[in-house]
């Protein structure tokens, strides 16, 4: 029963951690980008229409939830301290706790407050943006790879034991059934799946 839960928290980390992660490197890959090309006026107001969305109850959700998950993984791995995969677990924990949370916490939320509070049409608003650019973007480097190295620590975690093994292959046969005429459908990268499950290895 505990080891189907720690694999159940595991799984839900390490999904909701990559899920952050790709939030983070949308911002870092073409947003920021986007919103730098236009004139400052219109990219302070955006930027302050997007951090109040975010405020949104879903994505308020997921990223409180993906704290959450990683507090209580870390919390389960101080009891298997003595095992390999107790420090995996607090090591991809605190990837994403420090690496993410604690970032955005004391630095990308401060700037957030800063723009929040800055006239998108005066002289100040305009040499805000500038530095505001520059930092909230180094920053959001730095939880993307938090985010991203949690989420790969929590993947290479079920292929340590047999256990974790029979729950992938679990939710393997449980996505197959989903299939057309037996036919194996799409699967997450990582399942190596056959039409029979027959497959022993998962990674």
């Amino acid at each position: 029963m505990i080891n189907s839960l720690l694999f159940a928290l595991t799984f839900i980390s390490a999904l909701s951690c990559g899920l952050m992660a790709g939030v983070f490197f949308a911002f870092s890959a073409f947003v920021m980008n986007g919103l730098g090309r236009l004139p400052a006026t219109q990219s302070i107001a955006a930027m302050q229409f997007i951090n109040a969305a975010a405020l949104d109850p879903l994505f308020a959700a997921t990223f409180c939830g993906t704290t959450a998950a990683c507090v209580l993984l870390a919390v389960a791995s101080l009891f298997m301290w003595h095992k390999p995969a107790g420090i995996f677990h607090l090591a991809g924990s605190l990837l994403y706790l420090v690496g993410a949370i604690l970032v955005t916490l004391a630095f990308n939320l401060p700037l957030n407050g800063a723009l929040a509070a800055v006239d998108a049409t005066s002289a100040n608003g305009a040499n805000l943006w500038a530095s505001y650019f520059t930092n909230w973007m180094a920053w959001n480097h730095v939880r993307t790879a938090g985010a991203l190295g949690a989420a790969a620590f929590g993947r290479s975690l079920p292929g340590e034991t047999p256990r974790h093994r029979d729950g992938y292959r679990r939710l393997e046969r449980m996505v197959l059934r989903v299939g057309r005429f037996g036919q194996p459908t799409l699967l997450p990268a990582g399942f190596r799946a056959t039409s029979d499950c027959a497959r022993n290895e998962v990674f």
